[in-house]
């Protein structure tokens, strides 16, 4: 690797026939890519960049060493018994994390109960959200479930 190259784990922001744009999980640098390898937008990078020549404007995958596509959806279910009770624990606008059995993390977080749709739909659009989850080996999927103040995203394998 040149002292101009980059490794790291990167999230598909934007993706076009000819760029996409990739974020830096870690650090939160914003690269440009001069064309698009294949790319789609929410696919997840580990993979070597290089700044393309001469200008060194934008970028070009020089490796990858894994891809994964990380889905993020909107569960019918509601939370479980478990989040529900994390929920009535914390105060309106608190946040819990929990390891979950096996691999990944639940997120609780309580809300107003009118605001619940609006919660929701914030998570499901927040980039953060898939920045969160490729920051987290082998989740390749994020569900996300409410009812009446208390939404959950549980981050999955």
């Amino acid at each position: 690797m040149s002292d101009s190259e980059k490794e790291g784990r990167f999230v598909v922001t934007h993706a076009e026939s000819d760029s996409a744009v990739l974020k830096d999980v870690d650090d939160g640098q914003v690269h440009t890519l001069g064309s698009n390898p294949g790319v789609e937008e929410g696919d997840v990078l580990s993979a070597t960049l290089a700044p393309d020549p001469p200008l060194e404007v934008t970028w070009q995958v020089v490796e990858v060493e894994t891809r994964r596509t990380v889905r993020i959806e909107r569960s019918e279910e509601p939370p479980t018994t478990q989040e529900r009770d994390i929920a009535a624990g914390q105060d309106v606008g608190d946040l819990t994390r929990e390891e979950r059995a096996g691999k990944g993390e639940i997120h609780v977080l309580t809300v107003p109960p009118e605001e619940t749709e609006d919660a929701v739909s914030d998570v499901l659009d927040d980039e953060a959200t898939v920045v969160r989850a490729a920051r987290m080996d082998e989740v390749n999927r994020v569900e996300v479930r409410a009812r009446d103040g208390v939404v959950s995203v549980r981050y999955l394998p």
